[in-house]
């Protein structure tokens, strides 16, 4: 998966903007539900010469079975190990590789959810997110 797919796909969910705080090279996504509340961080993305690389927030036993299942996910680099997955997305879809895109695509969007659902419920609200069904 290339970086443009993985990054437009973080920047299309509601309220998700990008920053740059450790420097040109590592985009950080955040997402805020108002502008007066909080900013929450989803993701830490950074481009390969062959795709991409992001940090991912996970269930723990999740991230734990993700992490025996796939080769391409590793804990968190520079991250909580217990909470964040590292996806090297660089062969997803390849021959060999054991996820897909979509599978990608689902893990960003339960990073997503994660974070979001750990907003105040106003900044909840002005995302339309709901609990019961994530978005």
């Amino acid at each position: 998966m290339d970086y443009k797919t993985l990054r437009d796909a973080c920047l299309a969910l509601p309220g998700a903007f990008e920053d740059f705080p450790f420097g040109p090279d590592t985009a950080v996504i955040k997402v805020r539900g108002r502008a007066d509340g909080p900013v929450k961080m989803f993701a830490l993305l950074w481009p390969r010469e062959d795709g991409a690389v992001v940090n991912l927030k996970c269930e723990p036993a999740l991230a734990v079975q993700l992490r025996g299942a796939h080769p391409e996910i590793t804990p968190g680099y520079h991250m909580s190990k217990k909470h964040w997955n590292t996806v090297d997305c660089t062969g997803v879809g390849s021959p060999g590789a054991t996820l897909t895109g979509r599978d990608v695509l689902d893990l960003v969007e339960d990073s997503y959810d994660l974070v979001v659902e750990k907003l105040p419920a106003p900044c909840r609200a002005a995302l339309g997110f709901r609990r019961d069904a994530g978005l």
